[in-house]
């Protein structure tokens, strides 16, 4: 038995309550070592003469990556207090693991276990329950739709008339978006991601000089107003993009800094190192980056607090807005963030507190900060897999069991799973154009546990390569639009919408791989039903032997409506071919 490859702690990602009467425990072991495990549990003040009364529970194996097998367990305490260890068996031993260490057998002294002392409701992690069956569609206003010319500024070009350079100006604005929301309706989209529409100097707005205006360029509040209205007739969410790590150069209190240098009020509001300020050849402040133009805000100030906290408060409370997006996350003190959560929470407590994190963010999803953040590991394994081909199905696997099991479950249900954005190439890009490739990533996306995101574009197969050219305008011209790829996106959505199994009910597991497997099979399940979702991710012939036989229940394919069959269950797929099987009972 390896020992050394055992972990559990009883913290928030192992050891946690997915309601007021039931925890999730968990536990990991070395990989291909321990056959089986249970957790030997009980209520702590439960004692019959001088003896703790305890029970064993077996555990489920809930699959591997590279390194550990990842085993778990669904408890309901009867007082909502736990007292509880695990009992590992390899093939030669076992042994009993407890909050102090190893033992042949389980001890009678439960401080030996490790203890969960209570479930209090405050300490639930709760994320909005809406955003499980959302389907994101991000949009970069700037590029979407020019709705209102009058708006456009000194040097805006003919919508599409180039690609894109890094300060190009195309004129979109939200009366852009409103024009076009019967199309985002008809695609199945049910919430909208705006990038920054702030007052900004840039055509992507990550540079705020004013937190509590609409950039001109983009149009009014009223007609922001009348976005909102629009949206909720369509039972369409929208979030926006709030940067609150840095400022735009031009913000005013920025720029007071720079003309009164250390007399300045608003000197503190920023990290800087010394007088006078300065930008050339390199700032002697703290930035976004390096970059000059992107001063680092002081979070910790209590005015900046109150300032930034508002500008959370003001949009929620006088707009009605559904979710905010938190850019550079992880750069703002965890403080700031408690804080904000509380405040936007009051207004509205279904917001939805999207933090950008491109790492393991287990410290911000606790219940106290963010709902969720994106899930750019995702990304990155979709990308290997399918459009790169640099790791084979078993990889994937691994990859994705890893991060699977890095957060607890309520926290998989919501996190926002996304293959492109305004910050990376476009997906058919990357797919070297290769649009079956780009096909079987949508099926992936839109039947993956947590809430999907599309950027704009990618389903028409608009491309374009790192920034600026993958922020290119919306194609509007029909015969211009891949039309094909359009419909089989908004397939995907409404089988996400019309199988819940789909959207974050049931269970998720995927079926174990081998090296040479090219073969992608997991499945959803729940409620006596299965769904199986296949894909070939090789250009040759494959084929897949289920776990377990299907017997003589019927088998739909969900894409084409046909009767599915199967020989001892064992699936075959053509080259490239994607199944998505529902096995009725």
């Amino acid at each position: 038995m390896i020992k050394s490859g055992i972990h559990h702690r009883a913290d928030r990602s192992q050891a946690y309550a997915i309601s007021s009467e039931e925890l999730h425990i968990k536990i990991k072991t070395a990989r291909n070592d321990i056959t089986s495990v249970s957790l030997v549990l009980g209520d702590p003040y439960d004692w019959t003469d001088g003896t703790w009364n305890f029970q064993n529970e077996p555990m489920e194996f809930a699959g591997s990556d590279q390194v550990y097998d990842y085993w778990e367990a669904s408890i309901k305490p009867e007082y909502r207090r736990l007292r509880y260890g695990f009992k590992l068996t390899d093939k030669k031993e076992s042994a009993f693991l407890g909050e102090k260490g190893f033992h042949p057998e389980p001890p009678e002294d439960i401080g030996e276990y490790f203890c969960f002392p209570y479930i209090n409701k405050a300490d639930l992690f709760q994320a909005p329950d809406w955003v499980k069956d959302t389907v994101w569609y991000q949009i970069f206003p700037e590029r979407f739709g020019n709705g209102d010319p009058s708006l456009d500024l000194p040097g805006t070009m003919p919508w599409g008339s180039q690609d894109p350079e890094r300060d190009s100006l195309f004129g979109g604005d939200l009366q852009g978006v409103i024009d076009h929301l019967d199309y985002l309706q008809d695609l199945g989209i049910s919430g909208i991601y705006f990038t920054p529409i702030f007052k900004a100097s840039s055509n992507h707005k990550y540079d705020t000089i004013d937190y509590f205006e609409i950039d001109e360029q983009f149009g009014t509040k009223e007609t922001f107003k009348q976005l909102i209205d629009e949206c909720k007739k369509r039972g369409i969410r929208v979030m926006l993009d709030a940067v609150f790590n840095h400022s735009g150069y031009f913000f005013p209190p920025f720029q007071d800094v720079l003309e009164k240098g250390e007399q300045s009020r608003y000197k503190d509001w920023f990290h800087l190192w010394d007088f006078p300020v300065q930008t050339d050849p390199a700032p002697n402040y703290d930035t976004f980056a390096f970059t000059h133009m992107m001063p680092k805000l002081n979070t910790e100030h209590p005015e900046v607090k109150n300032y930034l906290l508002e500008a959370g408060r003001y949009w929620a409370r006088e707009f009605d807005i559904d979710g905010w997006r938190l850019d550079v996350a992880n750069e703002v003190d965890q403080a700031f963030w408690r804080e904000f959560r509380a405040e936007v929470k009051k207004i509205n407590p279904d917001l939805y507190i999207l933090g950008e994190i491109w790492h393991d963010s287990i410290p911000w999803l606790k219940g106290d900060q963010f709902d969720a953040v994106m899930n750019y590991p995702f990304t990155t394994n979709i990308l290997q897999l399918f459009a790169k081909q640099e790791i084979s199905v078993e990889e994937f696997v691994d990859n994705m069991t890893k991060v699977q099991q890095m957060y607890p479950s309520p926290v998989n249900d919501v996190t926002f799973n996304l293959i492109g954005s305004h910050d990376t190439p476009r997906i058919l890009t990357e797919c070297g154009d290769d649009k079956e490739k780009l096909k079987q990533i949508f099926t992936v996306l839109l039947t993956y546990y947590g809430t999907p995101c599309i950027y704009y574009g990618d389903e028409i197969g608009l491309t374009g390569g790192q920034d600026p050219g993958c922020r290119k305008c919306m194609e509007w011209d029909a015969e211009k639009q891949d039309t094909e790829l359009f419909d089989t996106v908004k397939q995907l959505i409404m089988l996400r919408k019309e199988e819940p199994l789909l959207a974050n009910r049931g269970d998720f597991t995927f079926f174990p791989s081998d090296v040479s497997s090219k073969s992608l099979i997991y499945k959803r399940s729940g409620d006596g039903e299965t769904i199986i979702v296949a894909i070939n991710t090789s250009s040759k012939k494959d084929s897949f032997k289920l776990p377990y036989t299907i017997g003589k229940q019927q088998v739909t394919n969900l894409l084409t409506g046909d009767r599915h069959k199967w020989k001892k269950g064992k699936i075959k797929l053509k080259a490239n071919d994607v199944l998505i099987l529902k096995v009725h009972s």
